[in-house]
Formats: structure tokens, C-alpha cells, sequence
């Protein structure tokens, strides 16, 4: 037997992915959103005077056909960059959960490698937040066509739910100014758009491995630590405001115990960004003040 051949090893190929698992967990979530969207549009029926009894299931597409668009948007944001980089990575996986208030926890995808450059890792970072904000932008404008305002009785016992100011303005361009006691009630497709934003603000909080994180260390490099200890504490503050991060917090809280508020490394750390990916940095950060509200989620339980 001959030992003077070379030996070849060939790397082994980037993006495979087990494509049923993907689609299982993409027609789970749509059920499970549609459950929650059907729901939903049963509410917004009875606030028009309808029965809700009367409402059919298919009424769930409202909210789950725009959330699934936001939340696949926002993923194959970041898949395409790492294909354009050829940084391996799966597919979405979507996560279902019907018994929560979207119907679902988002997607994640999985990045199998490391970054090899910081305009790789801004890229990536970056293009999820833009891709699922510039598709819940048309969601949010229609849907505020289709909802409606209410008188609602100082006595009356109803959830609250944070406007982030984009909402305020949409709102505002629809109904103009409200009088005392009137508020909007979002149509369905309207309340997608609204966990769009909410999904997109904390997602670029400036924290660790959040998309955020990401964009914070591209831009202040190893700095961006103390950024996000700052972040972290700032949301644990917004608790005191709004029980409605207290998981958000705590979430965070495990990933700075797991895996440290240090970055890890990429090898052209001191390299400054661009000109071109600074200027998105600001984009991501003006995204992130009109996406953001400190108190997203006020249940009549605990006051208004």
C-alpha cells in the first residue's frame, strides 16, 4: 500500500439543512399564530358590534400571514448575509407557542461558524432588524386603515398595550387627534405589524449576542461590554416601569452569566467601520427609538 499519496481533506459543505424539520416548524407556527389570530379578530369583531361566536377560523390569516412575513423577513435578513459571506448557517426554525400572545417566539437561525471580518458581522447583524422593519412598515399602514377608535368608560377594565412612536404616527395620520377616554383598537393585521416592532426593538437592544450586540461591538469594538452592561441594567430599571420585561431582563441576565458581556473576538477588532455602514448604523438606531416603547404591555389587572 502506497504512503506517499497526499492526503485531501475536503471541507464539509456549508448550508445543509434538514429542509422537513424547517417546514414542519413553519406550518406549526402558522397554525399556532393563526389560533391566536382567529382570537384576536374574534376581539376586534366584538368591538364592532359583531358576534364573535359567528367569527370563522379563517379570520386567523389576518394576523398570522403578516406576522409569519415580518418574522420570515427579519430571519432571511440574516441567512442571505451569510450566504452573500458564505458564513455557514441554517434555515430558519420557527418556533410555535399558542399559548402566548403572539402565538409564537419568533425564529432563530443557527450560524454554524465564526464571523471572519467585522463588515461580516455588521452585515449580518444588521440586515435581519432592516428586512423584518421594512416589511411590517406596509402591514402597519393598512392594517390602521381596517382598525377602529373606541370611547372606553373610565371604570372599564381593558389591556393597554405600548404605542412605539411609528404606531403614534400612523395613528395619529388615520384618526387624527382623540378625544379623552377614545382609543385605537388595532385590527389584526395592525397588531402583527405592532410584535413586529416590539420583535425588532428588542432585537437591536445594544446587548451581547443580541442583533444589537452584534451592531454595538461592529461599531465601538471591545467597548462595546461596557455597552452592554449598560443596556442591562437599563432593562432591569425598565422593570420597575413595566412588568412586561422582567422576562426580557432575566433572559439577558442568563446570557451575561453563560456567555460573558465580552464579544467574542473578531481578528479586524480595531478597524473602523465605513462610512456607508455607519450611516446604517444610525438607520438601525433611529429604527430602534421609533420601534421601542417602555411599556409594552399594561394588563387591567395592574392599573393604568
Amino acid at each position: 500500500m502506497p504512503f506517499d499519496q497526499p492526503v485531501i481533506f475536503e471541507p464539509p459543505p456549508k448550508f445543509q439543512n434538514k429542509l422537513w424539520k424547517h417546514i414542519l416548524l413553519f406550518v406549526l407556527t402558522l397554525g399556532s399564530t393563526t389560533l391566536v389570530g382567529w382570537v384576536n379578530y374574534a376581539g376586534f369583531a366584538f368591538t364592532k358590534g359583531l358576534n364573535p361566536a359567528s367569527i370563522s377560523w379563517v379570520t386567523g390569516f389576518w394576523f398570522s400571514i403578516p406576522l409569519m412575513t415580518i418574522i420570515s423577513a427579519h430571519e432571511f435578513g440574516h441567512y442571505w448575509y451569510c450566504r452573500r459571506y458564505n458564513i455557514d448557517a441554517s434555515l430558519p426554525y420557527f418556533l410555535p407557542f399558542p399559548f402566548s400572545l403572539a402565538g409564537t417566539f419568533g425564529a432563530v437561525i443557527r450560524i454554524r461558524e465564526p464571523f471572519p471580518s467585522k463588515k461580516a458581522l455588521f452585515d449580518v447583524a444588521v440586515a435581519g432588524p432592516i428586512a423584518g422593519f421594512i416589511a411590517l412598515v406596509p402591514f402597519l399602514a393598512w392594517g390602521m386603515t381596517q382598525s377602529t377608535a373606541v370611547f372606553i368608560p373610565p371604570t372599564a377594565s381593558v389591556d393597554y398595550f405600548g404605542e412605539p412612536l411609528l404606531l403614534k404616527g400612523v395613528a395619529w395620520l388615520w384618526f387624527g387627534s382623540l378625544p379623552p377616554h377614545w382609543d385605537e383598537v388595532l385590527h389584526p393585521t395592525a397588531f402583527a405589524a405592532w410584535f413586529g416592532l416590539l420583535v425588532t426593538a428588542l432585537n437591536l437592544l445594544p446587548f451581547g449576542q443580541l442583533d444589537g450586540g452584534h451592531i454595538s461591538y461592529a461599531a465601538v469594538g471591545r467597548h462595546a461590554r461596557i455597552v452592554s452592561a449598560a443596556t442591562l441594567a437599563g432593562t432591569f430599571l425598565l422593570t420597575i416601569w413595566s412588568l412586561s420585561f422582567i422576562a426580557t431582563a432575566v433572559i439577558m441576565l442568563a446570557m451575561a452569566y453563560f456567555l460573558g458581556l465580552r464579544h467574542p473576538q473578531i481578528p479586524d477588532e480595531d478597524v473602523p467601520l465605513d462610512s456607508r455602514r455607519r450611516l446604517i448604523a444610525i438607520l438601525a438606531v433611529v429604527i430602534f427609538v421609533i420601534s421601542f416603547t417602555p411599556l409594552p404591555i399594561e394588563l387591567a389587572s395592574t392599573g393604568r
